[in-house]
Formats: C-alpha cells, structure tokens, sequence
C-alpha cells in the first residue's frame, strides 16, 4: 500500500500537483477573456434571460431545460468545497486566498462558456435516443483523436467515484455523525437508497432532482450565513478591506495565524477556486449537453452563471462568515492529526516578534537559513502532561497549547520518542490549535444569532451539498460510460455507484482522493488542448450566434 500511495504521489507531483498546472488552468481562462472580449461580462445578462427560458422554442432538441442543466452542473460543483474548501484556503493563506478564489472563478467564467459551447455543438444521440455529449465528443467528432477521447471518458469515470462519489458519502456520514450521533453505515445505507431511486430514474429524474435540491440548499445556507455576518456586521469592512489589502503582498500575523506569503496565498486562493467551480475540468458540458437549446452559444452562456453563483457567491459567503467571525485566528480544542503535528526545538510564541517571525518562515518551506529545527529525542511524560522541556509543539500551522498525551484512551505516563519532529509508537494528542476545514466552517456558523444551532445547518448544508454532487457525478459517469461501452453498460455502472457510496460511508477515502486528483488532472489537460485548438472556430461560433439572434430577434437583446 505504501509503494502504490508513493508511485500515486509521485503521478499526482507531475499533473494536479504540479507548479504549472494553476498557471495552465487559470491562464486558459485568462486567454479567452481577452480573445473573446470579456464574455462574463458581456453575455452575463442574456445569460440571466436565456436561463429564465425567454428565447425557448417548442422545436428545441434536448432532454432538460436550461434552468434544470444548470442546476445539475451546479450541484456537481457546489460540494463540501464550499464548506470545508475555502475554510482551508483561508487558514493556510489568510484573508488574500479569497481575493484569488474571486479572480479564478472570474477567469473561468470564460472558461466555462467555452468548453460548453463547444461540448454542445458536437452533442449527438445514444442507442434509445437520449443526448449525449461531452468534451469526448469534442475530441472524437470534432479533432479525431478517439484516443484522447477515450482518456478523458476514463478518467471521469474514475472520478466519478474519487471526487463525487465516496469522499462525499464519507463526509456527510461523518458529519452526521458527529452531529447527531447517527452511527455511519445507518446514514450510508438510508442515503444509498435515496441515491439509488434518483439515479436509477435516469437523466429526467436527475435533473428534476437537482432543480428542487439547489435552490433549497442554498437557501438554508444563506440564511445560516446571514445570521452571522449580521451578528459580526461591525468585522464585515474590514473583512473585505483585508482580502483586497492582502492579495498583492500577503496576510500579516493575526491572534494565533502567524502569517502567510503573497505566493502562498496566491497558490492556495488559485487552487480552491480551481476546484471548487471545476472550470475547464469538462464535467459540466456532460450536463449542458443534455439541454433543450437549438443554439450551443446560448448554453455556453447559461454556464457563465455557474462559477459565480459557485464560487464568488456562495464561497463569499463562506469566507465572510469565517473572516467576519474572527474564528480563522482563534485556537479551540480539538485531536491533533499526526501529519499536521511537530515537534520543535526551543521555547516558541507568537507574542514575541521575533519568534513569530521565525516560524513564519520555517512554516513557509523556506529551507535556506531556516530559524526553526526539529526536535529530536526523548520527551518525559506524566499524567499525559509533558515535563517542562526547551520544546514546542506546533499544530496546524499554529503554536499548540495546554497539550495532553493519551494512549488507548488514558492519559500517558512515559517516555516518547520524537525522530525529526515527528511522534514515535501510538500516543494521542490533543489539545488547543487552530482549526480548518468544515471543523472551522462549523465554528463560525455558531457566532451569530442561531448560535449552538449554527453547527446543525452547516452539517444540513454538508448533506444536501454533498448528495447533490454526488447525483451529478453519477450522470457525468454514465455519460463517459455510454461513450466508452454502450447505454447497456449504464444499469450495472448504477448500481456499483450506489454500492460505493454505501461503503465508503464506513471506509477511509484517502486513498481514493490521492486517485481522484489525478484523474481530475487527467480529465482537465485534454479538455483544455481540445479548447485552445478550438479557439479560433469559438470566436466564428459566437459571431454566427449573434448574426441569427438579431434576425430573429430585431427588438434586440
């Protein structure tokens, strides 16, 4: 198991984890902005129209309504990402990580207008009839490369189960858990069955589904949201003021955040935005494909809509609620997590300057000159509390406090072993840090006016997100399926669907998140080739869109 999570990082060091793969992403984005004239802003409220079905024939081809494409695609996107993703971003790059999660979903705004257009207008009919499309349909019809075409379908398969899937089914079953002490496989089994009852209905269950399930999560949401940035509303401004103050030079040391760097927040802002909305990815052209709409323009235009309700709306919302609440710099007890824990040498605070700076440094991977050295050797303990020693322990990128030892649920008397900053043999440790993730979400939605009853909406809000990517992806899998093996192939990939999603309810999904970040990578690469290749035949698609608008339409836009 080891060597396969090794040779799996190491793919992943080449593709999704490479330095070059944000710049290849958001610089497509960036490309089509300036070629195509700012289409997020120039299509943005026709799009509102086209959605709202006001340009509509009876004649139009498809198997869902512009309204219904986008609420599938957008519950493919909106997932624990929202939640628990810009948590992350902001605690490890501060307030400047939102500023770049804004500037990747306005990029890729462009980036989904394309990639849809295009999946849309070499969409074509399965075996009974039904719309398939897809960026394979792209590569084989439109560039003949059946072998990049067949890569791509792979690879949404794969992640299918890696990112919408079982991550999804282990998170809420978790969260439910926590919450409301449902053991896990009773919350896998209830919600498999669910799953399986939408899915098993096919596309027009799907999207009636989705169209119900969006609007009422983000509801919920909104107003959990609402509850704490009115409590907060004195820390809103100068929230903001320090997500665009930061973006150009970083977050400065804050209560116990001891600081972030412009590259590492730029890197972190960049990488959550990326993956949140999934522009360029190629998973939301498999849902427009499916829509009722005689023009391909007019649905690449529905799908501008998607990252900005995704991300510059409903993750705003979540990183003024963290940012507003003051949470993000605050410490809480909580188990640390041995890949989150070292153990340094030397007495350290954050209250001294210099100190603090030091372990900036050494927490931004500056390996020259660096202050911080870890510790080696044995550390006594009684009663799980450490003998005085010159050590510190930092979790979570913050300096830990009043930290107990544990093992098998007692605290530890004895002697460990630390070998380059690292815990030898099975102790537990907890004590108080700075949190991420949905832990952090979860904190700040307790600080307004619901209160305690703040963590029961975020973890309402982790179901309905969750499920409802998990919907999606189901359809992106058996679209790629059709493609690669025939509509008979559909049922029996349905029903091992919902068999993992079971499963993973009761099982560590690591391994499945390390597979499912190279196939997003892998699905990601080939839909951009295929798009710049395009580009040109892109600019001509939109001019001929808006040529036969005009005649249709002489009152105008």
């Amino acid at each position: 198991m080891e060597s396969l999570t090794g040779f799996l990082d190491l793919l992943d060091s080449f593709l999704g984890s490479a330095q070059y793969f944000p710049f290849v992403l958001l610089g497509t984005g960036l490309l089509f902005t300036v070629y195509l004239k700012f289409p997020q802003v120039q299509f943005f409220r026709h799009a509102l129209r086209v959605v709202r079905g006001k340009y509509d024939k009876k004649s139009d081809e498809g198997d869902a309504t512009h309204f219904q494409a986008l609420t599938t695609a957008i519950s493919g996107t909106v997932g624990t990402g929202n939640i628990g993703g810009v948590a992350l971003a902001i605690f490890l790059g501060g307030p400047a990580a939102l500023f770049w999660m804004w500037m990747t979903a306005f990029f890729g705004m462009a980036t989904k207008f394309v990639e849809v257009t295009l999946s849309h207008k070499y969409r074509t009919k399965d075996e009974n009839g039904f719309i398939v499309g897809g960026p394979m349909y792209v590569m084989e019809r439109r560039l003949n490369m059946k072998w990049l075409a067949v890569a791509f379908a792979s690879a949404t398969v794969i992640s299918s189960f890696g990112s919408g899937n079982m991550p999804q089914s282990n998170n809420i079953a978790s969260g439910v858990q926590a919450t409301f002490g449902v053991p896990e496989w009773v919350t896998g089994l209830v919600l498999a069955i669910i799953l399986a009852m939408v899915i098993l209905g096919g596309i027009s269950r799907i999207v009636k589904v989705a169209e119900k399930i969006v609007p009422l999560m983000a509801l919920i949401y909104l107003v959990g949201a609402a509850g704490v940035v009115i409590t907060n509303y004195d820390n809103v401004i100068p929230s903001f003021v320090a997500v665009f103050s930061d973006a150009f030079t970083g977050s400065a040391a804050t209560g116990g955040f001891l600081g972030a760097t412009f590259a590492y927040a730029f890197n972190r802002g960049v990488n959550r935005g990326l993956f949140s909305n999934e522009a360029g990815q190629g998973s939301a052209p498999i849902a427009h494909a499916a829509a009722r709409a005689d023009e391909p323009v007019s649905e690449g235009m529905v799908s501008i809509l998607e990252p900005f309700i995704d991300t510059i709306v409903i993750c705003t919302v979540t990183g003024l609620v963290i940012l507003s609440s003051g949470v993000w710099t605050e410490k809480f007890e909580n188990n640390f997590q041995t890949f989150d824990m070292e153990v340094i040498q030397g007495v350290y605070t954050e209250s001294d300057p210099v100190q603090r700076q030091d372990l900036f440094k050494h927490l931004s991977f500056s390996l020259e000159d660096d202050p911080v050295q870890a510790f080696s050797g044995e550390i006594s303990v009684f009663n799980g509390i450490a003998a005085s020693q010159d050590i510190t322990i930092i979790h979570n990128r913050s300096v830990a406090e009043d930290v107990r030892f544990y093992r098998e649920g007692a605290p530890y008397s004895g002697i460990i072993t630390v070998e380059q900053g690292k815990l030898a043999g099975d102790i537990d440790v907890t004590g108080k840090s700075l949190i991420h993730s949905v832990e952090l979400t979860t904190k700040a939605f307790t600080r307004g006016i619901f209160g305690e009853f703040g963590k029961y909406i975020v973890s309402v809000g982790l179901v309905l997100f969750a499920f409802s990517t998990a919907v999606a992806w189901s359809y992106y899998g058996d679209r790629a399926m059709t493609y690669l093996f025939g509509v008979r192939s559909v049922t029996p990939y349905r029903i091992v669907y919902v068999g993992c999603f079971f499963l993973a309810s009761i099982a560590d999904t690591s391994l499945i998140w390390l597979i499912s970040a190279i196939t997003l990578a892998m699905m990601t690469l080939p839909n951009l080739f295929s798009m710049l290749m395009l580009h040109r035949e892109m600019k001509t698609t939109i001019a001929e869109y808006w040529e036969k608008f005009h005649r249709e339409h002489p009152e105008g836009v």
